[in-house]
């Protein structure tokens, strides 16, 4: 159980790092995995499959599923821990790099995306550079996933959690993520999407592990605020139904699609 490994710790704060010093790998390894779907439906828009940039990729997770349907797939990122941490694959090229100035040369793009990301970015100076790098019929596509659902018996306990007690550690930008992005500038020609989610079976190592990516957590334990994370982790645990238990873990996907 959580209580007597956090017990069997010198300091409860250890247990907290243990779940939170893992950086990119972290992120490569918790992250919930967008599906398949939500590519093709990308890929079914463009009118050209040569070239795709995804923007603030991360490991590449989406930037994966995106090279399925593209002849040439690059993505960026500002973090070289991410880019480390990044999938290979043959028609994938990765470069660090900021949204604001990409390593792209113009006119040559088909699909841009960004996702979970575009809230961190300049938006003007980026918008700029889609508009640089975009070759005729260009799709931008900004992407989120919202607040998850852990299901009946759980939601509630989650809920109270992500929003009154790491609430106020969340940066302000995450306002945007719970939004659906519905709140930005969007100075494109815009499509409607289709409904989609994430959906998947996890742990509750699977479940800690994610939560330990959170900005809002990360910045709570840089503060030395670690008790409403063990307290939730320990709770929840006692409700989760064992160790090796799967819980079905839905999150909403929300996109801004427009033409450039």
């Amino acid at each position: 159980m959580v209580k007597k490994v956090i017990e069997n710790m010198p300091d409860k704060t250890e247990a907290v790092r243990n779940w939170f010093s893992q950086g990119g790998q972290a992120y490569a390894r918790f992250r919930p995995h967008y599906p398949a779907e939500l590519a093709a439906y990308l890929a079914s828009v463009v009118p050209d499959n040569c070239l795709a940039v995804d923007v603030g990729c991360g490991n590449g997770q989406l930037t994966q599923l995106i090279a399925e349907h593209f002849n040439a797939v690059i993505g960026l990122d500002p973090s070289a821990d991410q880019i480390a941490n990044a999938r290979l694959h043959e028609r994938i090229t990765y470069h660090c790099a900021s949204a604001e100035k990409m390593p792209v040369p113009g006119g040559t793009v088909n699909l841009v995306t960004a996702a979970q990301a575009a809230h961190w970015f300049n938006l003007p100076d980026f918008y700029n550079e889609v508009h640089r790098i975009a070759a005729p019929g260009c799709v931008v596509a900004l992407i989120s996933y919202g607040v998850l659902s852990l299901g009946p018996g759980l939601d509630e306990r989650f809920r109270t959690f992500y929003h009154q007690e790491i609430g106020p550690w969340w940066p302000p930008e995450r306002a945007l993520v719970d939004a659906g992005y519905a709140t930005l500038d969007f100075p494109f020609n815009e499509v409607a999407a289709p409904p989609l989610e994430i959906s998947l079976e996890w742990t509750f190592n699977d479940f800690m592990g994610y939560v330990s990516t959170w900005s809002a957590v990360r910045n709570a334990q840089e503060a030395g605020h670690t008790e409403a994370v063990l307290r939730f982790a320990d709770e929840i645990f006692r409700m989760w139904g064992g160790e090796s238990a799967r819980r079905c873990i839905r999150w909403p996907i929300a996109m801004r699609i427009g033409r450039v």
